[in-house]
């Protein structure tokens, strides 16, 4: 009998889902995050969920992660130190940029630009030039690169090489000389080049990607090597770990390692995974996705089943040309700290958090600032009765004497300062919501709503009235469900190709000859992992544009699609996208800018049906009677054991759902229905 684990590291929490992979049993631990190193919080989560499940260790032949490791090297700063080889006549391509200030016109007065990640004076030139055709007009000079990269080394304190040449996307071979050249010089540090970490247009965008792909190769190296050792230790030689990448895919611990640009949004791509997991079984196919952690809340909009993509990147003020799931964030989260500025007299939540350490007053670990864990304690939303993640118990005296510093700041009772701090919270992030909705031409009220996380489930309910998306759904274990995502995802790869061709003068047959190189160039990675080709799915996409424009959307395809439809599938579905984000379409004019395949290893199929319960009625189910605050009066409500409850169950609000890893609030006039698959189903009650 083998398992796979899914491992989620939070700002606060790190959480785990232990998976039989023959019987879809599953096993689900929170353990507190250890933000100076989260390997050591993921080691003692194995331990903890093996101990408790009683599952041996030997016996989990896979671990699936999502990690911040690369996210929070560029945020704080601490990534490598890097050179960088350019172009001769290009080595100020980092300083140039594209002229652009965040900010607005105000931000040419205030802004000020962040150091560059490969500074000038650890930047060279290599006497080199590929033409726009791809065609080498000067030869690279190797004797002389030699010569300035020796003199580079002599400077001391290099931890990663980029190499990045002018139109290397064409034609890699000068790139590939010169880091065999680099390779002589600088034998122990990483050397990435361009044409391998991403082969697209545009100097700039593929120097910052491949430059960032350095600055936090060294330090993800370290995490995921050590990771793998120590889970070898503890569950055996055979173990296989993988990362989550930016984009909802799964990559080998080699592939994370040697191109680590690829997951710095790893962490919410797994709550996307999971909730696209249960929704979709549930016949959900449009929702809306919210993800409220301890420290941050992340959004996304899910239609057909399928989360949209971007093909940029933005970490802080860092931008790159990698994949990633549309996932917008905001400092909203469990954590959030309330504050009462003396100037304004004005009540604000975040978006400093208190995180794991010392986290909440309620927590009991050493914090004293007010927090969203706090207010929701004091309004008897999270009652102090219920432990957090199955043991963590928390103090209502705690939270209750950090709340009223807000109270006595603001001159208002205790429970008004409470359900003002909520109601704030909530606002932050139905404006978050917004972004990824309104925003874009979508009517929240088309889509359902999907709360998770530890924290989300208490705010989803009030998230569904002020967006009016319905119904609103908390699957099993919202806790971990990014847990669950992550070992429910496929590992990817993919290859792209710059293919600037107007689509009037192309044929099926030509854009399927390019599409054949860039399967193979995809499938290569797996294969080099020990996965058969056999064993692989592959989808494509086409990135086009109106001529002229400076932007281009995403269409995904199939092959089989291509060939029923032909050039026509490509148009159409670019039409209709840029109707929808800018109203309007034109009939001609269409270009070809970018080709990609993805190559995915064939899903798995693991029976997870909701696991039966032994009550025969409602009242079964039941912990005890408690009572909540909502809208300037108390409320009686019956708190639930969801793990009690049966399919079609109807659960009538005001009412308060407990389990391991989080709790449900359903307000006064709403009920909650379990559906087969688990879910609860929140909806208005008339």
């Amino acid at each position: 009998m083998s398992y796979r684990l899914g491992v989620d590291v939070g700002g606060t929490f790190t959480d785990l889902l232990l998976m039989n992979e023959d019987t879809g049993a599953t096993f689900t631990a929170k353990v507190p995050s250890t933000p100076s190193d989260a390997s050591v919080g993921v080691l003692n989560g194995v331990a903890a969920i093996c101990a408790e499940s009683g599952v041996a260790p030997q016996t989990i032949q896979r671990v699936m992660h999502g990690t911040t490791v690369a996210t929070n090297a560029v945020l704080t700063g601490k990534g490598a130190k890097v050179a960088l080889v350019t172009t001769k006549g290009y080595r100020q391509v980092l300083q140039v940029a594209r002229s652009f200030c965040p900010g607005g016109l105000g931000g040419w007065v205030s802004y000020v630009k962040a150091p560059l990640l490969a500074p000038l004076e650890l930047t060279i030139e290599a006497d080199e030039r590929i033409d726009a055709e791809g065609a080498v007009v000067t030869e690279l000079d190797e004797a002389a690169l030699k010569e300035s990269l020796a003199a580079l080394r002599a400077k001391g304190g290099i931890e990663a090489l980029t190499i990045s040449f002018v139109n290397a996307y064409l034609n890699g071979e000068h790139e590939r000389r010169a880091q065999a050249v680099a390779e002589q010089v600088f034998t122990d540090i990483p050397i990435s080049i361009s044409s391998a970490v991403v082969p697209e247009m545009q100097e700039y965008e593929r120097t910052e990607t491949t430059v960032v792909n350095s600055y936090v190769r060294p330090e993800v190296a370290k995490y995921v090597t050590h990771l793998q050792q120590a889970l070898e230790q503890q569950l055996g030689d055979d173990v296989q770990l993988s990362i989550l990448r930016s984009d909802g895919g799964l990559a080998s611990a080699r592939a994370a390692a040697e191109s680590p640009v690829n997951m710095l949004l790893s962490g919410p791509a797994g709550g996307v995974a999971g909730a696209i997991y249960f929704c979709q079984r549930a016949g959900f196919r449009n929702i809306l996705t919210f993800d409220m952690g301890g420290t941050s809340t992340d959004v996304a909009l899910i239609q057909n089943a399928r989360a949209r993509t971007r093909r940029e990147t933005r970490v802080g003020d860092v931008t790159v040309r990698a994949p990633s799931v549309d996932v917008r964030t905001v400092g909203a989260g469990g954590g959030s700290i309330a504050f009462v500025p003396e100037l304004t007299r004005a009540l604000r939540v975040g978006p400093e958090s208190a995180g794991a350490e010392p986290g909440p007053a309620a927590y009991m670990k050493g914090g004293k600032l007010p927090t969203v864990c706090d207010a929701n304690v004091v309004l008897g939303y999270l009652p102090a009765d219920v432990q957090l993640g199955g043991k963590m118990a928390i103090s209502r005296e705690a939270a209750t004497a950090a709340v009223q510093t807000v109270a006595d700041a603001m001159d208002i009772d205790l429970m008004a300062a409470a359900e003002g701090i909520i109601k704030i919270v909530n606002e932050s992030m139905f404006g978050a919501l917004r972004l990824v909705s309104v925003e874009q031409g979508f009517d929240p009220r088309d889509f359902a709503l999907v709360g998770f996380g530890g924290a989300g489930p208490l705010h989803a309910n009030a998230l569904g009235l002020l967006s009016g998306a319905w119904p609103v759904i908390i699957p099993p274990g919202p806790g971990v469900l990014c847990a669950y995502g992550d070992a429910n995802t496929r590992v990817q790869d993919e290859a792209s190709q710059t293919f600037v061709k107007m689509t009037a003068a192309l044929s099926a047959e030509q854009l399927s000859a390019a599409l054949a190189e860039l399967k193979d160039r995809a499938a290569a990675a797996l294969i080099a992992d020990g996965i058969a080709e056999s064993e692989l799915d592959v989808l494509y996409q086409a990135d086009l544009r109106y001529a002229g424009q400076a932007f281009q959307i995403t269409v995904d395809f199939t092959d089989t699609e291509l060939q029923q439809q032909g050039i026509a599938l490509l148009t159409e579905a670019f039409d209709k996208e840029h109707e929808q984000l800018f109203t309007f379409a034109l009939e001609e004019g269409h270009e070809i800018v970018m080709l990609r395949a993805i190559a995915q290893v064939h899903a798995k199929q693991i029976d997870t049906s909701a696991p039966g319960s032994t009550a025969a009625t409602l009242d079964d189910a039941v912990i005890h009677q408690s009572r909540y605050y909502y809208g300037g009066e108390y409320h009686d409500a019956t708190i639930y054991d969801r793990g009690l409850l049966r399919e079609g169950w109807l659960v009538t609000g005001p009412a308060i759902v407990n389990e391991m890893d989080s709790t449900t609030v359903i307000l006064p006039g709403h009920t909650a229905r379990v559906d087969a698959i688990g879910n609860l189903l929140i909806n208005p009650a008339d």
